[in-house]
């Protein structure tokens, strides 16, 4: 499929791209590329192969969320530059 600079500047303001001469070259170039792509994949016969609904077939793969002990305050505290009491005092971020 040839595209022409009319299509390109149609896909390039749905995209709301502004593109410069080279870009837009560029641009064609590119999607006649992925348009020759496209055809050839077209060619393969497909007609027995069921359609992907999902890549693989894992549910759930996260770890249980589970408390842990990690660092007590004591720990924490221990190795704090700047403390008062029960906290580590950071300094200001917003103002």
């Amino acid at each position: 499929m040839e595209l022409t600079k009319e299509d390109i500047l149609k896909i390039a303001n749905l995209a709301k791209l502004s593109l410069s001469d080279e870009q837009l070259e560029a641009m064609k170039s590119d999607m006649e590329k992925i348009l020759k792509f496209v055809e050839k994949i077209q060619e393969l016969p497909l007609d027995d192969v069921e359609p992907l609904e999902y890549i693989n077939q894992d549910v759930n793969v996260l770890r249980p969320d589970a408390a842990t002990y990690t660092v007590s305050q004591y720990d924490a505290l221990k190795n704090a530059a700047v403390k008062d009491s029960d906290y580590i005092k950071v300094p200001k971020v917003l103002g």
